[in-house]
C-alpha cells in the first residue's frame, strides 16, 4: 500500500501492516503515535525523529525502530518511507526506545517489495512470508548511534531544538547562559543534570549529527567548513569517532 494513512487498518486482524509513503522535502509529521511498533525506513531523502528523550536522525538506507505508544514526530527532508507497522504480541523482543539501525540488502528488497502488497495478504502466501522473512530479519539488525538526549524542561529543550534545526559554531556557553537568565555555572550544572552531558560537548555531538543532512548534497571538505572545523581530516576524525564510519559513506 502507498500513501495511506495507517488508522484506515491498524483494526485488520494482521500482525504487520506494511505502507509506503512520500512525502515533501521538509514535510512535518506533527506529534503522534501508533498502538503497533513501527520500522520507519528511509528509501531516500534524510529524517528527524523526535520522543521527549531525544532526537534520531535516520539517513538514507537506514530505519529507526520505533515502540509502540511512544508519542514522536518525524521531519521528512525528501523522504520516500517504507514502514512495517507490527502486533506488538508478535515482535516482544522490540526495543523500548527509538534505535536507529543499519538495513541490510535483503531487508531492504523485503520492505520495497513489501510496499506494494495489500493490507490484507494470505495467510500462508507468498506475500505473508516475505512478511515473515522481514520480521526474521530484524532481529538481526545493527544498531547505529545516531541519536542525541534532549532535555524534558524549559529553555534547556528549546534551545537545544533550535540549535539541532540550525547548527551555529559561534553559538556559546555564555550566550546560551544570557539567553537563560542563568549564570554560566547554574545553566552549566542544571544542563548536566538534564542531558547527561556539557553544554559545549552536547552541541559538537549535535553538529556531527546536522552533517549527516548536509554530506547527501555537499563534499566531506565543504561539510566539515561549514560546521567549523579547522580541516576536513579533523571532521572526519570526530566524525568516525562518533560514529564508527567516516563521512565519505554517506555523501
Amino acid at each position: 500500500m502507498r500513501n495511506v494513512p495507517v488508522a484506515d487498518y491498524d483494526h485488520l486482524p494482521v500482525d504487520v501492516l506494511p505502507i509506503g509513503t512520500d512525502y515533501p522535502p521538509g514535510y512535518l509529521l506533527p506529534r503522534h503515535e501508533h498502538r503497533r511498533a513501527q520500522l520507519l525506513y528511509g528509501a531516500s531523502g534524510v529524517m528527524l525523529v523526535e520522543t521527549d528523550e531525544g532526537s534520531w536522525t535516520v539517513p538514507t538506507d537506514r530505519a529507526v525502530m520505533i515502540p509502540p505508544r511512544v508519542p514522536h514526530e518525524v521531519r521528512m527532508l525528501d523522504v520516500s518511507t517504507w514502514s512495517l507497522y507490527i502486533e506488538p504480541a508478535a515482535v516482544p523482543w522490540w526495543p523500548t526506545q527509538c534505535i536507529v539501525v543499519d538495513v541490510r540488502p535483503l531487508l531492504r528488497e523485503l520492505l520495497r517489495a513489501s510496499a506494494a502488497f495489500p493490507a490484507e495478504v494470505e495467510a500462508g502466501g507468498h506475500e505473508d512470508a516475505v512478511l515473515r522473512l522481514a520480521l526474521w530479519e530484524l532481529r538481526d539488525v545493527s544498531p547505529v548511534p545516531l541519536a542525541i538526549s534532549l532535555p524534558r524542561d524549559e529553555p534547556f529543550r528549546a534551545l537545544c531544538r533550535g540549535y539541532l534545526a540550525a547548527p551555529d559554531v559561534a553559538v556559546s556557553n555564555a550566550g546560551w547562559a544570557r539567553s537563560a537568565a542563568m549564570s554560566e555555572r547554574t545553566f552549566d550544572r542544571r544542563f548536566r543534570e538534564q542531558a547527561g552531558t556539557s553544554p559545549a560537548a552536547w552541541r559538537a555531538r549535535a553538529r556531527l549529527l546536522a552533517s549527516l543532512r548536509m554530506l547527501p548534497g555537499s563534499s566531506v571538505t565543504a561539510v566539515a567548513a561549514r560546521l567549523g572545523y579547522a580541516s576536513p581530516a579533523a571532521f572526519t576524525a570526530a566524525f568516525t569517532r562518533a560514529f564508527g564510519t567516516p563521512p565519505s559513506r554517506f555523501s
